[in-house]
């Protein structure tokens, strides 16, 4: 193989793995965005259920409030009773008492309703508290490991950056532009291999004089499909161990 050609598939090879870093990086930052996303809901509950316990209290206060009033009727009902003067007044004076107590009945049984919605409440707030301590642990720690990934990525990106520049230095320019611009619409397939007579960036079957044109490998050639750069199968071997070399 040509060593031009060498040169641009150890560039091509160079270029997929640097492709794979933000994907990977993106992975850990969904990852740790996925986590923050349930710790934000976990709160979020967390929060709706202190609010509704502390609706409750206040239901209470203005509850016990009413009983007070209930109460102090009643007893005013009981001293008035002594001063009746006629069937009418009593008659009067006993539905007020009577209605006072319906009313003091039903705040207390609304005392009792509220209290049994603060402990249930209570138990839900506390279990999502304890959830919400898990997942708090839980982020720490994927943060912490999602920082040292992240830290390796950057430093073999930046190691094979520095290989990339190198290997592009070192080759011929023009062949490496035109690399580029296949590169530009073909992605990580600007340079495939030739695997039963069919370039493996289109999958066409190519002709016979390019196919051995290909075998040989003395020249830069193209699929004359698609345009992508091509080279034998069986070079793939002497690349990888050039890369290892590198």
């Amino acid at each position: 193989m040509i060593k031009d050609l060498e040169q641009l598939i150890l560039l091509a090879k160079i270029n997929k793995e640097i492709d794979t870093f933000l994907p990977r990086i993106g992975e850990i930052n969904a990852s740790l965005e996925s986590k923050q996303n349930e710790i934000d809901s976990v709160e979020a509950k967390a929060k709706k259920a202190q609010t509704e316990i502390d609706d409750l209290k206040t239901q209470i206060v203005h509850t016990n409030a009413k009983i007070a009033e209930f109460k102090a009727k009643i007893a005013s009902a009981g001293k008035k009773s002594g001063s009746v003067k006629n069937e009418r007044e009593a008659a009067a004076l006993v539905t007020e008492e009577d209605l006072a107590r319906d009313r003091l009945d039903a705040a207390n049984e609304d005392i009792e309703k509220y209290e049994r919605m603060i402990a249930n409440k209570t138990s839900i707030l506390g279990e999502l508290n304890e959830k919400l301590e898990a997942l708090r642990g839980e982020f720490s720690q994927l943060s912490e490991a999602s920082a040292g990934e992240i830290e390796r990525i950057e430093s073999t990106r930046a190691r094979l950056v520095e290989q990339k520049e190198r290997i592009a230095s070192e080759s011929d320019q023009k062949l490496v532009v035109f690399y580029d611009k296949i590169r530009k619409w073909a992605k990580d397939t600007a340079i495939v291999p030739v695997r039963k007579q069919a370039c493996y960036g289109c999958f066409m079957k190519i002709n016979d004089v390019t196919h051995s044109a290909v075998l040989r490998g003395e020249e830069i050639l193209t699929c004359p499909h698609c345009g992508r750069i091509l080279y034998k199968e069986a070079s793939v071997e002497e690349v990888a161990q050039s890369v290892s070399e590198e």
